[in-house]
């Protein structure tokens, strides 16, 4: 494989485009590791019980809408509230969430089992014992995530 770099202060973040005619194993791991590059510094700010709390992503199991909050919990089931619109968290969050339906984003690092239901939706069972349903809509892009489609 023939690889490039080109350094210069110019560049303001790292910006990789990779040519393939196949994806392979090795190949994800790489792309995979490149985008968790400066990752490892985000941190989300949530409030609990009026205090203010710093979360990194890799602790969060997964955030919801409930009512007009915006709320995370996290592996031991603390809940916080984030300040930050659905969306907005979905674009910022690394690989290892993927969103599985209109109200929620899981970390599928998190997650215990799923369960097919009777109506076309998965019942999702999180580590920490929090459920909730991936929707019909998403079902497909959540398969995708974890290779199963």
């Amino acid at each position: 494989m023939r690889v490039e770099c080109k350094i210069s202060a110019d560049y303001k973040e790292p910006y990789a485009v990779i040519y393939l005619n196949k994806m392979t194993k090795a190949i994800a791991e790489i792309i995979s590791m490149l985008e968790k590059e400066g990752t490892d510094s985000l941190t989300l700010v949530a409030t609990k019980e009026k205090r203010t709390y710093f979360i990194k992503p890799e602790e969060i199991s997964l955030v919801r809408s409930e009512g007009r909050e915006i709320v995370c919990y996290d592996k031991l089931k603390n809940k916080y509230v984030l300040d930050k619109p659905l969306y907005e968290l979905e674009s910022i969050l690394d690989h290892h969430f993927v969103r599985v339906s209109k109200s929620t984003i899981v970390n599928i690092r998190q997650i215990n089992h799923v369960e097919a239901s009777l109506n076309g939706t998965m019942e999702l069972v999180m580590k920490n014992g929090i459920t909730d349903y991936i929707s019909r809509s998403y079902r497909k892009v959540f398969k995708e995530r974890l290779g199963l489609e």
